[in-house]
């Protein structure tokens, strides 16, 4: 009786937990299909009459060339991450020479800079490459901040590779682009699936290089957001169904690849 009781209370205590995190989001979902009127009532309405009213507005704002931006910045800069994360990763795991130690302090210590005291050399030199506004600084930018994380966290999925597997292909005679493709890389999939995912989670909710280097035509979903903050106040109604549509990419994405994310985040962990 007593183990039950424990077991139960913490149950309760979990649902708790979970309700007080996805309460927030759950809030502006409502809050997504009321009226503006319903939407400062107080105290809040729990039960009005669903409207799609806030959606179409925010279409009609031009949502969708902010979005089709963040995709596209997204989906290139978590590419090139990948493609240059993955060998770094290898050759600091599995493949060490002299130094490697000090490569991967450099690797964190670039993540040690605040980005506000990178901002105004990264617009000197954006507006002499004249990249400013274009979507291409923002994949250069969100590579660079995104590569050493995924560098660190692949690492730790390559180390857990058996090298008997490694000279196993060795003895075959498997060259070092056929290990990876068919002994590693079905190894840490699930690891590299997470890291992935973590770089697009990271590049589709950026707001200060993208909000300070871009304006009309390179602008992502977070600047779009910021223009529901005008002097009138705030239009909280639109405002929830644009960061519902905001979020419904990340969320989609997460909810497929679960599976994929829990696997890869328990492969590095410390036994």
């Amino acid at each position: 009786m007593k183990g039950r009781f424990g077991a139960g209370s913490l149950t309760v205590v979990t649902w708790v937990i979970a309700i007080l995190f996805v309460f927030p989001l759950l809030w502006m979902i409502l809050t997504a299909f009321k009226q503006e009127a319903d939407a400062y009532t107080d105290p809040p309405r729990l039960f009005f009459t669903p409207t799609l009213d806030q959606f179409a507005g925010v279409l009609e704002r031009g949502f969708l060339p902010y979005l089709s931006n963040s995709a596209f910045v997204t989906v290139v800069s978590t590419i090139f991450v990948l493609l240059l994360g993955i060998p770094a990763a290898y050759a600091l795991s599995l493949a060490p020479v002299k130094g490697t130690s000090n490569a991967l302090g450099f690797f964190l210590s670039t993540k040690m800079l605040p980005i506000v005291a990178a901002i105004i050399p990264l617009y000197v030199i954006s507006q002499n490459v004249q990249l400013l506004d274009n979507v291409w600084a923002l994949i250069i930018l969100y590579t660079s901040m995104n590569l050493p994380l995924a560098i660190w966290m692949m690492r730790s999925f390559f180390l857990e590779v058996p090298h008997e597997m490694i000279e196993a292909g060795r003895i075959d005679g498997a060259t070092l682009p056929v290990l990876l493709r068919k002994i590693i890389m079905p190894v840490v999939a699930p690891g590299v699936a997470a890291t992935a995912l973590i770089c697009v989670i990271f590049s589709w909710t950026e707001f200060f290089y993208s909000v300070n280097l871009t304006a009309a035509r390179a602008g992502t979903v977070p600047v779009f957001l910021v223009g529901f903050i005008t002097s009138e106040g705030l239009y909280w109604a639109q405002l929830s169904a644009a960061a519902l549509l905001a979020s419904l990419p990340v969320m989609i994405v997460g909810w497929i690849a679960q599976n994929h994310l829990v696997r890869g985040l328990s492969m590095g962990a410390v036994k």
